[in-house]
């Protein structure tokens, strides 16, 4: 009998499959991204309704977990406890415009770079929480940065931190502050990238920027991660998330 496992997950991906189920790519705590078959989800009157489904929602499982089979299973799913979507009902359409966005530019970024079975369970943590809405909309706008630097990290490709006056301008190629460069990112960019390293180092405060300038660090971060992850193209959510930004 293949053994079975419990396990909260967040929806990366899913896939129409026979007349009525789905094959959903997830993000799961305890084993990393797998891939399993939800059968009857797409009956009306199935117990597991579709809007469990949604980009980044956070679930409760129990999996058939039979490390031979590239996609098994799932036993029971439910919401995760601590989030319902009805929760979502609780704040101004404006602010919940922002936060799906921004869910939907972080789960393509998670599904474009992570691996199959590489458990994460410190980067599951933080995506579960950050996903979750509430957070200040000042602090929403800065999301994108910090999840794409947090990102990194867990991947192995964070910029280096070494700005200073001798080298204050970011190197997209080397990864590292330089004096100059093809590569190097203007003087405020560059700027604003060393304060949010800061940020996500030391808790630092975020850095007071412009629309315009956040989003030109978001494009040049998604160039960086262009450059260091050969699997990373084709991305699109950023597009939708800077015009709801505006």
């Amino acid at each position: 009998m293949t053994p079975t496992l419990s396990t909260s997950a967040l929806v990366l991906h899913t896939t129409e499959y026979s007349e009525s189920s789905v094959i959903a790519k997830l993000f799961t705590r305890q084993l990393g991204v797998r891939s399993y078959i939800i059968k009857g989800v797409r009956k009306s009157g199935s117990r597991t309704k579709q809007n469990l489904l949604q980009p980044l929602s956070h679930l409760d499982l129990v999996v058939y977990n039979n490390p031979k089979n590239q996609i098994n299973y799932i036993k029971e799913i439910g919401p995760h406890l601590a989030h319902t979507p009805q929760s979502d009902n609780l704040f101004p359409a404006s602010y919940m415009a922002i936060h799906n966005a921004l869910r939907f530019f972080m789960t393509e970024v998670l599904y474009k770079t992570l691996r199959e079975e590489e458990p994460m369970p410190e980067l599951f943590d933080y995506v579960a929480d950050s996903s979750q809405p509430g957070e200040e909309s000042a602090q929403l706008a800065q999301r994108p940065i910090q999840f794409l630097l947090r990102v990194s990290r867990h991947l192995g490709i964070e910029p280096l931190d070494n700005y200073s006056i001798r080298e204050p301008l970011f190197d997209i190629q080397a990864g590292r502050f330089q004096y100059s460069g093809e590569h190097t990112l203007d003087t405020t960019t560059s700027q604003l990238l060393h304060y949010h390293l800061q940020a996500a180092h030391h808790g630092s405060p975020l850095p007071m920027s412009t629309l315009t300038q956040r989003t030109e660090l978001i494009n040049r971060l998604l160039e960086y991660y262009q450059l260091h992850l050969a699997e990373f193209h084709n991305f699109k959510s950023h597009e939708i998330l800077h015009t709801i930004l505006q």
